[in-house]
């Protein structure tokens, strides 16, 4: 296995400049792709998820176009894919994964939607549930709940509200949300116990308003689409930098220096720009630009207890950032990260992950079903080898205890490609 050896270090400081939000760019994508007109992504991010989704929109027959370095330019297809069969290979995608299983499920065709051995143990049945309650036909090729998916033609029915958890991942309202406007009908969603991830179901809002389509809803429980609501090509579109990628540098200054990340800002539409707020809660000193965030560190770090469902992703940055507070007591050294259950159904069991490679470097570590409580020993231990389970945040969340004065190695460093190929060049370059 490759492997990669960060030195001890003891000070984050420079600038660097974020690549392109994956939440932001497939959505774009799917979205320029079921619009009437063309449109120009710029600033798309370049990497696993979205050379996905790429290819997946490719063999359905959508028109795309590398006009220059990540800006892409798409044909439009009016809601109706030309091509109505295609076996569709997503990798481990789920940004990819959920929003086609939806679109395609009403798009009068036959699919076969697969992926890698852990894609295949994402759950998906919540979703294809709530497609069957509107006539889908959408079946299980291997475990029920779970990809891979054979799609076929069916006859729609969207006049009742479709009920759909909104407790297990918001990408499954999300891939609802972005489909129901292709059957032209007016169609509701009744969300069923809490909704997590709202910030990511502010994205998908966002951006379906900027393709024409302006979702209703009362509160987090009920959402509402008109009849005839129809994409519309904006022209030209830009995505944001990637705001869960910025924690990893605004970690890095908060515990160790003076660092400015560009691409996001205080007008950020993404909901892990919030990550910001609780760097700052643990002793840090965050300042905002219009597309840049500042993250300083003020001397000595402390614990936090915080409710982490406004940021599901970024809040692996803080479980590692908790090694880096001091105390006399365990409990000064505590930190509780809390409402995070959607950590288990990632690319990997991100609590379980997160407890066994911390306890590496000398964490005491109590994991719950949606909670992680991280105690930092007086002393980490050096040179300890973090497993990454093929999870580009785990890989890119532990590069931060090199900062602490530990030398570590990472295992297969290249599973950062899913969404930042050069991250490891980038925080080489703020490391000193």
């Amino acid at each position: 296995m490759e492997q990669l050896h960060l030195p001890a270090s003891h000070k984050a400081q420079g600038a660097i400049t974020l690549p392109g939000s994956k939440s932001i760019s497939n959505r774009t994508l799917l979205l320029a792709a079921l619009a009437d007109g063309v449109t120009v992504i710029r600033d798309l991010l370049a990497s696993d998820d979205t050379a996905r989704m790429l290819e997946a929109l490719s063999a359905l027959g959508v028109k795309l176009e590398n006009i220059s370095e990540n800006a892409w330019q798409v044909t439009g297809c009016s809601g109706n894919f030309p091509n109505k069969q295609a076996d569709l290979f997503l990798g481990n995608a789920g940004t990819a994964f959920r929003p086609l299983t939806a679109a395609l499920a009403f798009s009068g065709g036959d699919y076969h939607l697969h992926g890698i051995a852990r894609m295949h143990e994402r759950p998906i049945g919540d979703l294809v549930d709530a497609l069957q309650q509107v006539g889908a036909q959408v079946s299980y090729l291997g475990n029920t709940g779970y990809p891979p998916l054979q799609i076929s033609p069916a006859q729609l029915d969207v006049s009742q509200a479709i009920k759909i958890r909104g407790d297990v991942s918001s990408q499954f309202l999300t891939a609802l949300l972005m489909a129901l406007p292709l059957t032209g009908q007016a169609a509701s969603i009744e969300v069923v116990g809490e909704l997590i991830s709202k910030p990511y179901i502010e994205i998908t809002l966002n951006l379906m308003q900027r393709f024409g389509v302006t979702v209703h809803r009362d509160g987090w429980q009920h959402f509402y689409i008109a009849a005839g609501a129809r994409y519309h090509a904006p022209g030209e579109i830009y995505v944001e930098g990637d705001a869960s990628s910025a924690s990893y540098f605004i970690g890095a200054g908060i515990v160790a220096g003076d660092v400015t990340v560009n691409g996001v800002g205080a007008q950020s539409i993404q909901g892990d720009i919030r990550f910001a707020e609780a760097a700052n809660l643990m002793g840090g000193r965050i300042s905002y630009g219009d597309n840049h965030v500042r993250a300083e560190n003020t001397g000595t770090l402390k614990a936090i207890d915080l409710d982490c469902n406004h940021i599901p992703d970024a809040a692996m940055t803080l479980a590692v950032m908790a090694m880096f507070v001091h105390g006399d007591s365990d409990q000064d050294r505590t930190t509780t990260l809390r409402n995070i259950a959607s950590w288990r159904v990632k690319e990997t069991d991100r609590i379980a992950a997160m407890a066994t490679e911390l306890r590496k470097v000398g964490a005491t570590v109590v994991e719950g079903p949606d909670y992680i409580q991280v105690t930092a020993p007086l002393q980490l231990t050096p040179n300890a080898v973090i497993d990454t389970y093929d999870d580009h945040r785990m890989a890119m969340c532990f590069s931060l205890l090199s900062l602490a004065g530990v030398p570590i190695t990472i295992n297969d460093p290249k599973c950062v490609g899913k969404t930042f190929p050069e991250y490891f060049k980038v925080f080489a370059s703020i490391v000193r």
